[in-house]
């Protein structure tokens, strides 16, 4: 009876651990697509002051990594 208690604990201990090693990489992956529309929209939003700034997956996905000063970067380089 108690070698069955502690081999039901292990195995919870054991799942939880590789449940957690498998959510790791989606939670960064959730977290960079977040980040690229944010940085689309702030993007967007600077194109409405006037700047001509081109909105692709590259300027979208450098503003998002970087944030504010991935959009300056790219507001820099358009006058560039």
């Amino acid at each position: 009876m108690q070698e069955n208690l502690i081999a039901f604990v292990v195995g919870i201990v054991i799942l939880g651990v590789i449940i957690k090693i498998i959510t790791i990489p989606f939670r960064l992956f959730w977290k960079f697509i977040v980040n690229s529309i944010i940085g689309a929209i702030m993007l967007w939003i600077v194109s409405l002051f006037g700047v001509a700034v081109k909105i692709n997956i590259v300027s979208s996905l450098v503003a998002g990594v970087l944030g504010v000063p991935g959009v300056i970067l790219i507001v820099l380089y358009s006058y560039m």
